[in-house]
């Protein structure tokens, strides 16, 4: 079997070019000036003989700097997760950084080995989508003291930037579509409220948008991704009591929302002919599932870049308060809200 041929050292093209690797070390470090023209020459056919491709990461080690980028995610397989990513992606592009994409899949041995992980890798700042993070990574986050940005979601007592959708204003919309379009009585839907700032406030927003309208059937309801039989039953007992006027569903996120509509199918009902469908996140089937289902699309690319933009503010050293950096959604209108 044949070997694989050894990768070339700066020692080898050192010796290739009939210099020191000193000499090496200016030329790969952009101190060429201080170099003969002769021997710039010899190194740069030196490295192209050799195939010579330096090491970024023990560079970066050795002026302190390693251009990378730590993204600790709860669950990729979740839409927003991959869009958010999307958008940090190409900012890292933009910013001469590497991201290292770390999917903890709700897992506490998961969230630890990848926060040590990332701390080994000397990763200049972390990004963190806080879905499900348990206590012991939340500390661990806190006592790393390095630049971080939280996305979409707060973490309570844990100081630190976020970028998100302004729930509020989103979930007053939302809201407002509905009881514009004459339902008399809705149902908020969120998968367990916990102290998850965004089901949180949404919710909130909701009541307060109800109270003012003087909306007497203003229900909230709770149910897991997992939990169909509860689901189909929070879901006909809601119909049977309202089905004799105008009701609709407001579902807090996008993975229920598909959860809602699958349920829906079950129990025979028609989103926008007997039941109102609104949900949280812009889905791709959102517009091809019957009459369409009314969704409130977050700008999850922009949140994703803008999440990225503020850690390497902060790797730059700036002492900015700390900031919440708020994004409108946009309500895109299909025939799951239309009453018939």
């Amino acid at each position: 079997m044949k070997r694989k041929a050894a990768r070339a050292t700066i020692s080898d093209v050192a010796r290739a070019a009939n210099t020191g690797k000193t000499s090496v070390s200016r030329y790969l470090n952009g101190e060429q000036h201080a170099l003969s023209p002769d021997l710039k020459q010899r190194i740069e056919d030196a490295i192209a003989a050799l195939d010579y491709r330096p090491s970024q990461m023990a560079r970066g080690l050795k002026r302190g700097r390693t251009r990378l980028i730590g993204l600790i995610i709860a669950d990729i397989t979740n839409p927003y997760s991959v869009d958010v990513l999307s958008g940090i992606e190409a900012a890292c592009r933009a910013q001469g950084f590497t991201l290292l994409v770390c999917n903890t899949n709700n897992e506490v041995d998961q969230e630890r080995h990848y926060l040590q992980l990332l701390s080994s890798y000397q990763v200049e700042g972390i990004v963190v989508n806080a879905v499900g993070m348990r206590e012991e990574a939340l500390n661990m986050l806190q006592q790393s003291l390095l630049p971080m940005v939280l996305i979409d979601r707060k973490i309570p007592d844990f100081a630190c930037d976020v970028v998100g959708l302004n729930n509020a204003e989103a979930a007053t919309a939302a809201t407002e579509h509905l009881l514009e379009n004459g339902y008399q009585a809705i149902l908020f839907l969120s998968e367990p409220l916990g102290l998850v700032n965004t089901r949180l406030e949404r919710l909130q927003a909701f009541k307060a948008c109800a109270r003012r309208h003087q909306l007497t059937d203003a229900e909230q309801a709770e149910a897991s991704l997992d939990q169909e039989v509860k689901l189909d039953g929070l879901l006909l007992d809601f119909y049977r009591r309202h089905q004799h006027h105008p009701c609709a569903v407001m579902v807090a996120n996008g993975a229920l929302t598909l959860q809602v509509a699958r349920s829906l199918r079950r129990l025979g009902l028609r989103w926008g002919a007997d039941i109102g469908l609104l949900g949280f996140d812009e889905l791709e089937w959102a517009e091809l599932a019957g009459v369409g289902i009314t969704t409130l699309k977050q700008p999850t690319w922009q949140i994703g870049y803008a999440a990225l933009e503020q850690v390497i503010r902060r790797i730059n050293g700036s002492e900015e308060p700390l900031a919440e950096q708020m994004f409108s959604g946009e309500l895109v209108i299909r025939g799951s809200t239309s009453p018939q």
